[in-house]
């Protein structure tokens, strides 16, 4: 029987058969792969994914740690924290976005005093920072305004209010530039090495000490396990884990010299601690000159870091700043650079002995005048001290003996006044433990010829440049806590220390934990007989009669080795110098002083050294000035 065509099959080739099992082997393959992933994923992984998943309903709330506290070198304390009540926000607990919220806004705004943009910029700003935390919009509420909250619940929905923790500093403005402030880690702060691996909104070190030791400070935050739904919003707490407080800092500042150094710079001044302070603002340096501890240090005007334990009006920051207010926020003592008048000249001395351009014991005309080139140079009053050695020249300050060496040294063999105030630390930092330090600026024929050439100045290095330098004059431009550091160098026999404030890190029982170590110390080279010569007329400068500070000294029971310093500033009055030594056998002491625009270094700084000195040796008197005639 004949097949009609229409029911004929084409027969499958060989080809379309190879074709069709290549594809359903690729497609068994496939299949076998999906199969053994899904095994792999449930069989093997299933336990690893599960836990992932129950993490992923979990959310760590950071709790602030207190931070350490900060104690003088006898264990009183400097720096704390006290409790504090702040009014807070709980986003989820908020009304939708609308007319409601704005409304609380206003409500919450009227009680706390904030404006109702800045609590919605607050809330926005922290959630995105932290988005499972409480929302501080004011940090320190009174008493009155924490029980009106409490009280009215129904009306301020998602208001709470909660104890935190807030730095204290119970001295006020005392040692406010050595403490520094702190604040919530910031973005930026975030990019900083010091800050690596630190969460957002951490409060932490700003400025001073707080920052230089923040690690130890900032001690270890704990957490809130906040359970959460698929949505992200928490369904309650799980855990807690409580904070660490930070370790204890121990500084080398002794309290009661702090004290009588801020009461010595407020007389000095002739200004009394509470008023205000315009364009007379000063620093004070004391130091233990055989291994660089900081005894005491301030600047003057100073602040009060309680303002920094939280948010700041930007109009008070702003106002801190200013140059009206004295700019209160400048430490003086390692921030300004200022010419260093006649305290400079244990620098232009040692250079003149050791490059041997002199002897201690040459004659020197002094006739109170000397012409250089076409400009004369004259001592205070144009006063004549007549033939002088190197120890009178100090005693009495002879500006015209200095000058002499000054052009005597210009174009000398590897230009001894430049290269030894760069050994005695000028014109760089002295690596002190606080941030902010000025290196300063020590001129010289390159430095000056440089800028010249770039058409900085309008003339190239003279001769006059030297002859200003060597009194401490012209373009030099020194800290307080540099020369502090020059001078404990010479009485060290060469040795030129690292100034430090931090002594220990210690637990809260006060037991050390770790050793401070400052950084490496160095040595000079300076001959037995230069450094005798220049204590010598430093001795007598401060004991004998005719002396610049011989009348502020009298009766002190110590023996002082001092230097008296006034420096011409362009467009204001003379500032004014004061450095001292006293050889304790079990408390030396160097202490540098320097008020702006405090006009002859016997009247006003060298008084203030004197209280400083007083203090630590615990001897009674009252402020006492020297004469005006006197640089």
């Amino acid at each position: 029987m004949l097949e009609l065509p229409k029911n004929r099959r084409t027969p499958v080739t060989p080809q379309m058969s190879v074709r069709v099992a290549i594809l359903g082997g690729i497609a068994l393959v496939l299949f076998a792969v999906v199969f053994f992933r899904l095994w792999y994923l449930q069989i093997l992984s299933g336990d690893k994914y599960l836990a992932q998943a129950n993490d992923n309903r979990i959310r760590d709330v950071a709790v602030a740690a207190p931070r350490g506290a900060i104690v003088d070198r006898n264990g009183t304390t400097l720096v704390d924290n006290r409790v504090a009540i702040a009014a807070q926000i709980e986003p989820r607990r908020l009304p939708a976005e609308g007319p409601e919220r704005e409304a609380l806004y206003r409500r919450l705004g009227a009680v706390i005093k904030m404006t109702p943009a800045r609590i919605a910029e607050e809330v926005k700003s922290q959630t995105a920072v932290l988005p499972y935390a409480n929302v501080t919009v004011k940090a320190d509420v009174s008493r009155s305004i924490y029980q009106y909250l409490v009280e009215r619940q129904a009306q301020f929905p998602g208001v709470t209010v909660e104890r935190v923790f807030l730095r204290s500093y119970p001295y006020h403005e005392l040692a406010a530039h050595l403490f520094g402030m702190v604040g919530q880690l910031s973005e930026a702060d975030q990019k900083s090495a010091a800050f690596r691996g630190v969460k957002g909104g951490t409060i932490v070190g700003k400025d001073g000490l707080e920052y230089t030791y923040d690690r130890y400070l900032r001690g270890k935050s704990g957490a809130s396990r906040i359970q959460v739904d698929s949505m992200g919003n928490p369904k309650g707490q799980v855990t807690v884990r409580p904070p660490v407080r930070g370790q204890r800092l121990k500084l080398s500042i002794d309290l009661g010299l702090e004290q009588a150094g801020q009461e010595a710079m407020a007389s000095a001044g002739g200004i009394p601690i509470t008023d205000g302070v315009k364009n007379r603002g000063g620093a004070f340096v004391a130091m233990d000159p055989r291994n660089g501890e900081i005894l005491a240090m301030g600047s003057y005007p100073s602040f009060d870091p309680n303002l920094f334990a939280k948010p700041i009006e930007t109009s008070v920051y702003n106002r801190l700043n200013s140059e009206e207010a004295g700019s209160p926020l400048l430490n003086r003592a390692i921030a300004s650079v200022y010419p260093s008048g006649s305290t400079f000249k244990l620098v232009t001395a040692t250079a003149a002995l050791e490059s041997g351009a002199i002897s201690a014991a040459a004659i020197v005309s002094d006739p109170g005048a000397i012409q250089i080139g076409n400009i004369t140079f004259e001592n205070s009053g144009k006063l004549a001290n007549g033939p002088i050695d190197l120890r009178t020249a100090l005693k009495v300050s002879s500006d015209v003996y200095f000058y002499r060496l000054g052009a005597q040294l210009d174009g000398y063999k590897g230009e001894p006044l430049q290269s030894w105030a760069s050994r005695f630390g000028l014109g760089s930092r002295t690596g002190i433990d606080l941030p902010g330090e000025a290196a300063g600026t020590v001129p010289s024929p390159q430095w000056r010829n440089d800028l010249f050439k770039q058409k900085l100045t309008d003339r190239p290095w003279s001769i006059g440049d030297n002859v200003n330098m060597s009194v401490g004059q012209g373009d030099l431009q020194v800290t307080p806590l540099q020369i502090a550091t020059a001078y404990s160098a010479l009485v060290n026999h060469g040795k030129v220390v690292t100034p430090h404030v931090g002594l220990e890190v210690e637990d809260s029982l006060g037991r050390s934990l770790q050793r401070i170590e400052p950084g490496v110390t160095r040595r000079i080279a300076i001959q037995e007989g230069t450094r005798t010569a220049i204590l010598e007329g430093l001795k007598r400068a401060a004991g004998e009669a005719g002396g610049t500070s011989a009348d502020v000294f009298r009766g002190f029971p110590y023996t002082v080795y001092g230097k008296t310093g006034t420096a011409e500033r362009p467009g204001q009055a003379d500032q004014s110098w004061y450095v001292a030594y006293v050889d304790d056998p079990s408390r030396p002491i160097v202490v540098a002083v320097t008020v702006e625009q405090g006009g002859f270094g016997a009247e006003t700084a060298a008084p203030a050294v004197r209280l400083i000195l007083s203090q630590w040796f615990g001897v009674k008197g009252k402020l006492v000035r020297g004469s005006s005639a006197t640089r």
